[in-house]
């Protein structure tokens, strides 16, 4: 899997370009769990290989990035793409819509974007029923919502892979805009949801935060599926290194 060694800032700035050009793209930001679905689902890996641009957010993407030799500059998540991208949006004059969260959630972080960007134009905010992506005249309803609106800058927190499937099927229709699939970006922004300290997500504690706040939704994905992954990849890195030593 393909990992950009780009900083955010480098992020907001190939994205400002591309937008400036009148192109549009999708950003994805692969963790653990997501390079797991990946190293096992053809479709999961094609809609990550076929992202403009990918970031690592997870520190074992990090960590594995500088055992295997090339290493990406650090860590860059949805959570703060969402409010680095709103501030170039604003200061560029690029209108935003946002897509996900429960009922109220989109509404309210687009009101704390907007006080927080002066000048940042969205567009709309809408929070899709749950399965809605099972339902053809649902998916057709915020397609055609979408494209009556023409963002340049679109904030979709589904939850991956549901998010991006989403936006595979909305690029083709809204070529000049960029997607960001951000997860609980969306809440954390609009207050919903605590993020974790500056501090556990610098040591790579994000995680646990998580699970400490919601252990029962997230307890079998953690200590079940992505914790042995993590420490799979990890090894294999260091492995790879130790040899390439060798040799």
């Amino acid at each position: 899997m393909p990992i950009d060694p780009v900083t955010e800032a480098e992020v907001v700035e190939r994205v400002v370009e591309a937008l400036r050009r009148g192109d549009g793209g999708h950003i994805v930001t692969p963790n653990v769990d997501i390079c797991r679905l990946a190293a096992r689902d053809d479709a999961v890996r094609r809609i990550v290989t076929g992202a403009e641009i990918v970031v690592a957010d997870g520190m074992p993407l990090v960590w594995a990035s500088k055992l295997s030799g090339t290493p990406v500059p650090g860590r860059v998540t949805g959570a703060d793409l969402i409010w680095s991208l709103s501030a170039a949006a604003a200061r560029h004059g690029h209108p935003v819509y946002l897509v996900g969260g429960p009922p109220g959630v989109p509404e309210r972080a687009a009101r704390v974007l907007a006080d927080r960007f002066p000048g940042l134009r969205v567009l709309g905010a809408v929070a899709p029923p749950y399965g809605f992506e099972g339902c053809a005249g649902e998916v057709a309803r915020i397609r055609a919502e979408l494209v009556a609106a023409g963002p340049r800058v679109v904030f979709v927190g589904l939850g991956f892979p549901r998010q991006d499937r989403l936006i595979t099927m909305l690029r083709a229709e809204l070529p000049d805009a960029w997607f960001l699939g951000c997860g609980a970006a969306l809440g954390f922004a609009a207050g919903a949801v605590r993020r974790a300290p500056r501090w556990m997500r610098r040591a790579g504690l994000e995680w646990l935060f998580r699970l400490c706040c919601e252990p029962v939704r997230l307890a079998r994905r953690y200590l079940v599926d992505d914790l042995p992954f993590a420490g799979l990849l990890l090894a294999r890195c260091l492995l790879r290194r130790v040899v390439r030593g060798r040799g």
